[in-house]
């Protein structure tokens, strides 16, 4: 019998529950898929407070890697056997099976482990969107990288270190900083003893960067914008310690004429073909050994709660996966 994690009411980690479900075969364009590995992101956890609102019950989790055991009609290009994983699509895959839209799913290659793909899909592929898409880095330019010992962080790191990118990063904690030069950040600041901008400018000869990529939100929202050189763009693309103030659109104006995104990687990974090309991109990474990935924190299915502590806990360095 299919086990799910599920959720009626939004609040802290107690009100995820570990329920059994038979979830039949799959209909026209849909796979079933076993799970084998789960990856667990903060967007989780926005998701189950309900700083993102969803209609409830709900189940959870947008990113995982398994099995193909059977298909519906119409779905092409996949039969039972074949390794997949996903990042996107209905949630619901805090599951030890489900079905989903054949569409959402991409082939493994070989060489590439399960675990490894459930916890890269979607921090992998928001990488390759915000580096290559949102703002195309060029070699040569000096950024700045926000959390940079979490799963994206860490993973940004090592891509921008093989493209000959100048990396700031920011981290937590002196242990954490190792692990941002080890992976290739060019200078570390730690947030909590350091004033960000002030650091920015003083590493970059009083410029400031080209683009902040950042992940926290409310804590690091104003130092963002305090290291943009004139006409950057500020990439806020999560809220780790609460939502962004309200800001006026002359702030951009006073502060140099700079720009503002909010993006997600639905919106990057919208057709096929583009859901294709980011994963491949992904892919080839990992391949080649420029990104070199496995989890960090493994839990089982039925503790989806506690990951859920120790992630926003800040307990957690790099990728978090459930075990079904």
């Amino acid at each position: 019998m299919n086990q799910i994690i599920v959720f009626s009411e939004t609040g802290g980690p107690e009100v995820l529950r570990l329920e059994r479900a038979d979830i039949g075969p799959p209909g026209p364009g849909q796979a079933r898929v076993r799970h084998s590995a789960i990856g667990v992101n903060f967007i989780d956890t926005y998701q189950r407070s309900g700083l993102y609102p969803l209609p409830l019950p709900s189940g959870l989790g947008c990113e995982a890697a398994g099995v193909v055991e059977a298909v519906g009609a119409g779905v092409d290009g996949l039969k039972p056997g074949d390794r997949v994983a996903y990042a996107g699509g209905p949630l619901g895959a805090y599951a030890s099976e489900r079905l989903i839209a054949a569409e959402h799913l991409v082939k493994l290659p070989d060489g590439i482990a399960d675990e490894t793909a459930a916890c890269a899909m979607l921090q992998g592929m928001t990488v390759e969107y915000l580096v290559q898409r949102t703002f195309p880095v060029r070699a040569g330019q000096t950024v700045l990288w926000h959390a940079a010992a979490g799963g994206v962080g860490q993973i940004a790191l090592q891509w921008l270190a093989a493209m000959g990118v100048e990396v700031i990063a920011t981290v937590g904690s002196e242990a954490k900083a190792e692990i941002a030069r080890r992976l290739g950040a060019a200078h570390v600041i730690l947030y909590r003893d350091e004033n960000v901008a002030e650091r920015v400018r003083e590493i970059t000869g009083g410029t400031g960067v080209p683009v902040v990529f950042d992940s926290v939100g409310k804590d690091t929202f104003t130092a963002s914008l305090d290291s943009l050189a004139p006409r950057g763009m500020l990439v806020s693309f999560g809220n780790a310690s609460g939502p962004v103030p309200a800001l006026a659109p002359l702030e951009l104006t006073r502060r140099g004429s700079l720009f503002l995104t909010r993006p997600k990687l639905g919106d990057y990974i919208a057709s096929r073909a583009e859901l294709e090309a980011s994963a491949a991109a992904l892919f080839d990474r990992l391949r080649d050994g420029t990104i070199k990935l496995e989890p960090s924190h493994r839990y089982p299915l039925a503790e989806a709660a506690q990951a859920h502590r120790d992630l926003e806990a800040r307990r957690t360095t790099g990728s978090v996966i459930l075990l079904p």
